[in-house]
């Protein structure tokens, strides 16, 4: 209940919760006054209301890992340029980069729009730090930060693209990207780009371990190599006392490797606290999400790339991108389906270190999906949802209101 009826600004009446049981949501200046079952009915008559016809309340969407710098939204399409190596797509991007016309901002901002429409509230985001670019990107999405974080929370990994030993002082620019107000160190395949596990891991982890902060590293290198590298990073963990503080995203060896292998560095990985990212790939393997729970391994999802020179496809569709992990990993009951969604939910609330539960006094961040279940939204990613931020209602039907503008 709250203090006093005069305080409500909102009343969210006729939804139901994850056991498809009733309840109302109460607001009052940005924050879950009071929820249960009619708890809307102690309000003031002229207190407005909306009605969520039946709809479910959740968690709003968390994207654990998207590139705002990269994405190409709002300019005209592209053909997409190939490259069979990490390496030939880096060049790639290189190349178009050079020939974009018009400030990140713009099309980051576009982006972040997107997301919110679809129900993504915070997002960590991963932003190029070379010697060509410079903190210019890292720039442009802190500025995003200020202008569009009455939509999004965004959290920034300063990420050595083109590699860290291979590109000369790129070292000394992520120091300075961590100074300037990224949140994170990213490191990139430290044997397949730059071909020295040690000089990459051992910089990284000195840059992260200096400004104390976590790390989260792209890992594209597959089978005993990635697996090796994999160990590299927990041990280096471990003694650093960053424990609960990492993440590797990818990881696709996890997907190709024996019980023996597997289970070896599956146990240093939870001994390290480091969570796996995955995007559910497509024709690549996969980390087995079941198995790395089985040890304790926490599993979160992201989009990746969003319409950029890595690829012309993806939307930032959390709600999409759950119903593509159950594809890849053969998902099909419900308690499948409602470990997918939390992949998409409550895993990255817990990496990115953000409260989760919808309870009095938390901020009155939520969806309302036309749905009677998790599982029945995973399967049916019905686009009608109703997505609020601090206790207005800023996207409908997949569209940015006014509100949120």
């Amino acid at each position: 209940m709250i203090g006093s009826r005069s305080k409500a600004t909102l009343v969210v009446a006729n939804a139901r919760n994850g056991s498809g049981g009733p309840i109302d949501v109460v607001i009052s200046e940005g924050t879950i006054a009071a929820i249960g079952p009619g708890a809307g009915s102690e309000t003031a008559a002229d207190v407005p209301r909306f009605d969520a016809r039946g709809g479910l309340l959740c968690q709003p969407f968390i994207d654990g890992h998207m590139h705002l710098d990269k994405t190409l939204i709002g300019l005209p399409f592209s053909p997409h340029i190939p490259g069979d190596t990490i390496a030939e797509r880096i060049e790639a991007e290189k190349r178009i980069r050079r020939q974009l016309s018009g400030p990140i901002q713009a099309r980051g901002g576009r982006l972040i729009e997107q997301v919110v429409a679809y129900g993504t509230l915070a997002l960590r985001s991963h932003v190029d730090i070379d010697s060509e670019i410079g903190l210019k990107g890292l720039e442009s999405v802190l500025s995003l930060k200020q202008s569009h974080g009455h939509l999004v929370d965004i959290e920034t990994v300063a990420f050595p693209q083109s590699g860290v030993m291979r590109d000369a002082g790129t070292a000394d620019l992520l120091d300075a990207a961590i100074a300037a107000g990224a949140d994170l160190v990213g490191g990139l395949d430290p044997a397949g780009i730059d071909n020295d596990i040690d000089g990459h891991l051992d910089a990284i982890f000195r840059i992260a371990s200096r400004h104390g902060v976590g790390l989260d590293i792209h890992l594209h290198d597959g089978g005993a190599l990635g697996a090796f590298e994999l160990r590299e990073i927990a041990a280096r963990g471990r003694a650093l006392g960053l424990q609960g503080r990492l993440a590797v995203s990818h990881a696709f060896c996890l997907g190709e490797l024996d019980d023996a292998d597997f289970g070896w560095t599956a146990e240093a990985l939870a001994e390290a606290g480091i969570a796996i990212m995955t995007t559910g790939p497509g024709p690549v393997p996969m980390p087995p999400v079941k198995r790395l729970k089985r040890y304790g391994v926490r599993v979160f999802c992201g989009s990746d790339n969003i319409r950029d020179a890595w690829s012309p496809f993806g939307n930032g569709d959390m709600l999409e991108r759950a119903g593509i992990v159950c594809d890849r990993q053969n998902f099909r009951c419900d308690a499948d389906l409602e470990e997918a969604f939390a992949l998409a939910t409550d895993a990255p609330a817990a990496v990115l270190g953000r409260p989760t539960p919808l309870e009095v006094g938390a901020r009155a961040d939520f969806l309302i999906l036309p749905a009677g279940s998790i599982a029945e939204a995973v399967a049916s990613r019905p686009m009608d949802r109703a997505v609020f931020r601090n206790g207005v209602m800023v996207a409908r039907n997949g569209r940015l209101l006014a509100a949120g503008a």
